[in-house]
């Protein structure tokens, strides 16, 4: 899949737990998981927003793109 999720790391970074995480922004841990695993279809803006509000970063800092 040419788009990368590095969820896991900036929740390391943050030194935060996917259980918190999923908590502040109003997620079941089950669609966190999809969504750090890579298996999520879509993401909604207001999700994604509010993942880098959580997490004090950028979206360039979640995603990324990588050819095959």
């Amino acid at each position: 899949m040419p788009i990368v999720i590095n969820l896991d790391v900036m929740l390391a970074k943050r030194k935060m737990k996917s259980k918190d995480l999923a908590e502040i922004i109003g997620i079941t841990t089950a669609n966190l998981s999809i969504l750090k695993s890579g298996k999520a279809k879509a993401v909604r803006f207001s999700t994604l927003e509010a993942i880098c509000e959580a997490l004090d970063c950028q979206p360039g800092d979640i995603l990324e793109y990588v050819n095959d």
